[in-house]
């Protein structure tokens, strides 16, 4: 796969995320007092890994042609780090 489009799948993957965070917040300004609570914590662990996915894709954009295919584990890691996290969080906060 070229590095343009490895960037541009996960720049599309990072905006579906980032809808999926913004619904995750809209319920949590919603919720009882306790419930508030958890989704708070987990909007701050999902804050944290997206900004890491989203450092991630900064340095892939930065990376030399050559160098950028070193780079795919980790970001790959950063990636399902996000997406685990995501999806554990949408599916308890229904």
């Amino acid at each position: 796969m070229k590095k343009k489009a490895y960037q541009e799948k996960l720049k599309s993957q990072l905006d579906e995320w980032d809808a999926k965070i913004d619904v995750l917040k809209a319920k949590a300004s919603k919720a009882e007092a306790e419930a508030k609570l958890e989704y708070q914590e987990t909007l701050e662990d999902l804050k944290k890994k997206r900004a890491e996915a989203k450092d991630k894709l900064q340095k892939l954009s930065e990376a030399g042609d050559d160098a950028w295919e070193d780079m795919k584990e980790g970001i790959e890691a950063a990636w399902s780090s996000l997406g685990a996290a995501i999806k554990s969080a949408t599916s308890r906060f229904k």
